[in-house]
């Protein structure tokens, strides 16, 4: 099979090329820096700087995870316009590139995460529950949702994978919790009430690839762990991993100073439910957090 990325040379489209590679799956990755794409996704992985290059060649299943990190630095109207820019602007070039091959793809799995429903409180949130508040984060999942959806008029299969906190020492959210947490400078985030929903990244790895083979799958399918935590619970979890303390509460007030309006993807969280997935047949290796912590940090 011939797969196209975008977004490859991040967390999960560099675990997706070494599993699909292993499996001597085809793969090309759309990227700004094409000449570091082998070196990062693999010496088999091909590297292109513009859609083009891809040539007459048939694709059979394009993966589209590009997009800006959302939580890297706060929002300001220049970062709002990069992220809009790098998961929007982006899917649309690739909606117009597909609409101009006469031999398309079966299937778009596109990237999206738990933010589409806003901060859902105590609300348990399945596939078929609503956006919740209208927040930036919101808004930018359900616009880059929307815009996917648009190539099931070119008769493409479509599926929307709502991504959870992604658990992996390669990158990610939990790498950079680490350090604090490691010099027992840890502990929960404002009254850590709030929920997180998470998976460990063989299963968001997995569950992709399952998807890609499931010819009746589309629509959205929430890409997380059926036990979600409060953010409090995260934190006693990770500190019983490391053995360290979790003493050291991270103040409501002061985030929302550091960070402005991005604090509300820290301070709120969604209690989410992979229920299309349990469906579907998938089956989770790490429902426990506890035990995906260990998997991951154990030996450290």
């Amino acid at each position: 099979m011939h797969i196209l990325l975008t977004g490859g040379t991040g967390l999960i489209g560099r675990a997706l090329c070494r599993q699909w590679g292993q499996q001597g799956h085809q793969l090309t990755v759309w990227s700004r820096t094409p000449e570091k794409v082998a070196s990062l996704c693999g010496e088999q992985v091909r590297g292109v700087g513009v859609l083009d290059e891809v040539g007459m060649q048939s694709v059979d299943a394009v993966i589209n995870l590009a997009g800006a990190p959302i939580a890297d630095r706060p929002w300001t109207r220049k970062r709002k316009q990069l992220l809009w820019a790098s998961r929007i602007t982006l899917t649309e070039q690739l909606l117009a590139w597909l609409q101009q091959r006469q031999q398309r793809p079966r299937v778009l799995i596109s990237g999206s995460a738990i933010g589409w429903y806003g901060d859902g409180g105590e609300r348990e949130l399945d596939e078929g529950s609503g956006q919740i508040t209208d927040d930036f984060g919101a808004q930018l999942c359900g616009a880059w949702e929307e815009t996917a959806q648009r190539a099931e008029a070119l008769g493409i299969r479509v599926v929307l994978i709502r991504t959870g906190l992604v658990l992996s020492t390669e990158g990610g959210f939990l790498t950079r919790l680490l350090p604090p947490f490691r010099f027992g400078l840890g502990g929960r985030v404002g009254d850590g009430r709030q929920w997180m929903s998470w998976i460990h990244i063989a299963d968001q790895i997995a569950l992709i690839d399952y998807l890609l083979q499931q010819e009746q799958a589309s629509g959205p399918y929430n890409a997380c762990a059926p036990q979600p935590v409060r953010n409090a619970e995260f934190a006693s979890a990770l500190g019983r991993v490391l053995h360290r303390p979790t003493l050291l509460p991270a103040p409501a007030f002061i985030l929302r100073l550091a960070f402005g309006e991005m604090a509300g993807l820290l301070l709120g969280g969604q209690r989410a439910q992979p229920a299309r997935l349990l469906e579907a047949g998938f089956r989770f290796r790490f429902t426990d957090l506890d035990a995906a912590l260990a998997d991951l940090l154990g030996r450290h």
